[in-house]
């Protein structure tokens, strides 16, 4: 177990990742851009350093301790040269407030298992396993299948969310030893798809397809955001191609909200919104399910 990856979180006790009581390993790394996305601190691969002005103390160790010259004082506070930043943590270790910090670590197999068999006595009891999620897993798949393959050794269920933009012959390994997926349709016109996401869906789309000629479980989620694809058209296009690659299955209906705001400003991140981005009203939830559930799927709402 000697293969590395990048994370940026490991929640306990989760229980919206999957069925009943989980683990949930946070990947660092995406290939998408949804104007949406939660968890902006999983877009990029490695670690990101920030900077915290509300606890700063202005005292400026931090701009003499860096080895590559990247930090400076200005105006607001301390400013971070992105092109110079090597991202050695070094301001994070001399901070005497805390006020830098690192967002994502290095970890190999054996430190993310060690958590996860803390976890164990709750998924015997409650039937719960391991998620990877992200970010996207799948961005790192070497360092995925090696978490797989020690999970699967120690016969635990494991759920992969991904948004299966990957090369098809990285999932023929990897759906050997994942027992769940967890797969979102952002969009069924590829073209909107590539325009609120970075990236068009053809790859997405024939990737489910294989997926769901395959045996294992999928789960399905709709990100609902009112103007972007929760109108009628795009929600019954996209319950009629789930019917069609794998008939009777769960969708969850995940209505939009904007918490991620504050993570955008933490990490110093532009917002990825391309378009406007509402919540749905409760009569647009209802009526998509409704479409859903006309194609014989099972739809909860929220996941």
């Amino acid at each position: 177990m000697t293969a590395q990856g990048y994370i940026f979180d490991i929640k306990k006790y989760a229980i919206h990742d999957g069925p009943n009581i989980r683990t949930t390993v946070f990947f660092k790394g995406c290939p998408l851009r949804c104007a949406w996305c939660h968890n902006p601190e999983g877009l990029t691969p490695g670690t990101q350093q920030v900077w915290k002005s509300s606890v700063c103390l202005g005292c400026g160790q931090c701009i003499e301790q860096c080895p590559a010259h990247a930090l400076g004082a200005e105006k607001n506070g301390i400013f971070r040269d992105k092109k110079l930043c090597t991202g050695c943590g070094l301001c994070v270790d001399t901070c005497p407030a805390l006020a830098h910090e690192a967002v994502g670590r290095s970890v190999d197999v054996a430190d993310v298992m060690a958590e996860i068999k803390k976890d164990i006595p709750f998924y015997d009891q409650s039937g719960g396993g391991v998620t990877f999620s992200g970010g996207d897993p799948l961005f790192q798949p070497e360092f995925l299948l090696n978490l797989l393959e020690a999970c699967k050794a120690m016969d635990l269920h494991c759920a992969v969310d991904t948004c299966l933009y990957t090369q098809t012959r990285l999932l023929e390994s990897i759906v050997k030893l994942t027992d769940l997926f967890l797969i979102d349709i952002k969009h069924m016109d590829s073209r909107i798809h590539e325009n609120v996401t970075g990236k068009p869906n053809g790859l997405i789309l024939d990737n489910i397809r294989f997926l769901a000629s395959t045996a294992t479980d999928i789960r399905f989620r709709i990100p609902l955001i009112d103007g972007v694809n929760a109108d009628p058209e795009n929600i019954d296009n996209t319950a009629r191609f789930i019917a069609g690659v794998r008939a009777g299955s769960r969708v969850d209906l995940l209505p939009y909200h904007d918490m991620a705001r504050t993570k955008y400003e933490k990490l110093g991140m532009a917002s990825q919104e391309k378009v406007t981005l509402r919540r749905p009203t409760d009569e647009q939830l209802k009526r998509c399910q409704a479409l859903v559930e006309n194609h014989g799927l099972c739809t909860t709402i929220g996941g």
